[in-house]
């Protein structure tokens, strides 16, 4: 019976990865050949993920939650048609076009500007509804906040735009290091502003940065490394959703390594790193929820306004600290959305 059981296994992780799901009563809103119907009647939302859905949890939950804020219910009054690249960001374009050619209500395009991208380039008849945290304007994703135009809306977070300031913190905890490295992922859209405007941070604070590059998990080990060698006071993530889906990785590789980090996402801190310093991440993808629900009930993405969440959250392991010797300056300390003992 064992060996059934691992084929059983195997299968149903298959069709969960390709967007299986059932809806209340039975009927189901994709077949395991990924043919969307419109289950009792109700519309079809297509969910295009950049990582899988355990990796995605609290943000799904985020993002029903802002459903329900607009009276849908997913498995209730809405289907969703779920793709998944598995931390594979290139197949993104692919499944795009995959969830395009089904007869879908809107597209949910979550977790940075890849996806965002990916969804973009897949059509131009559905309308779509991005998260991320940079600036859809200057990557060419709506003409502009107020009036996205096209059939593009979304929600944009301030994430990226404060890479510089976790430099900033980090000097302050380290305020006797000259030198600090930065670690960026080159396949990111915003990795050349971001590294730009972590440079002139540098620059402002007198201070010397490495900028160190990782796109994949076999080469975080190397950002703890290099940063411990050069002997930089701490490491500074850019603003990246490879990076924040790893957030428990990257905080070992920070205990092991006795390095101190910041990352953007509160996960980080959470896991053992030392701190974060981003947007906030619950808000953003709630928003996400509710803008798909207006659209479901007739608004148009063209004129939808762009939501800007500017709630930035700094969250701070005073355990992580005194591992390194660190003492947090009461000013931050203070400041912080959340001190974990």
């Amino acid at each position: 019976m064992r060996p059934m059981r691992r084929t059983f296994d195997a299968a149903s992780d298959r069709l969960r990865r390709r967007g299986f799901i059932t809806l209340a009563g039975g009927a189901t809103a994709s077949t395991a050949m990924g043919g969307a119907v419109w289950a009792q009647g109700v519309p079809v939302i297509g969910y295009l993920g950049s990582e899988s859905p355990e990796r995605y949890a609290s943000r799904l939950a985020a993002f029903r939650d802002g459903l329900t804020d607009t009276g849908h219910a997913e498995g209730r009054s809405v289907a969703v048609e779920y793709r998944w690249a598995d931390g594979q960001y290139s197949r993104l374009p692919a499944l795009a076009k995959e969830l395009a050619s089904l007869p879908l209500a809107v597209i949910v395009a979550p977790g940075g500007a890849e996806v965002a991208l990916a969804a973009k380039s897949a059509t131009t008849n559905i309308p779509i509804v991005f998260e991320m945290g940079g600036d859809p304007v200057a990557l060419g994703v709506v003409e502009s906040l107020s009036r996205p135009g096209g059939n593009m809306t979304g929600v944009s977070s301030l994430s990226v735009e404060v890479s510089r300031k976790r430099l900033e913190f980090m000097r302050e905890v380290r305020p006797a290091a000259n030198r600090f490295a930065a670690a960026i992922n080159p396949r990111s859209p915003t990795s050349e502003s971001q590294t730009k405007n972590l440079q002139a941070a540098a620059a402002s604070l007198g201070v010397e940065l490495i900028v160190l590059k990782a796109s994949a998990e076999p080469e975080f080990d190397a950002l703890f490394t290099a940063t411990r060698d050069a002997g930089a006071g701490g490491l500074v993530f850019s603003s990246d959703p490879y990076f924040a889906y790893r957030s428990q990785q990257l905080a070992a590789l920070a205990v092991r390594h006795q390095v101190a980090a910041i990352t953007q996402s509160r996960d980080f801190p959470l896991a053992g790193g030392l701190m974060s310093y981003g947007g906030d991440f619950s808000q953003s993808h709630r928003q996400a929820g509710r803008h798909a629900g207006r659209i479901l009930k007739g608004e148009k993405p063209s004129e939808l306004p762009v939501q800007r969440v500017t709630k930035v959250e700094l969250f701070i392991n005073l355990k992580a600290a005194a591992d390194l010797g660190i003492a947090f300056p009461i000013s931050l300390l203070t400041s912080a959305d959340r001190v974990i003992e």
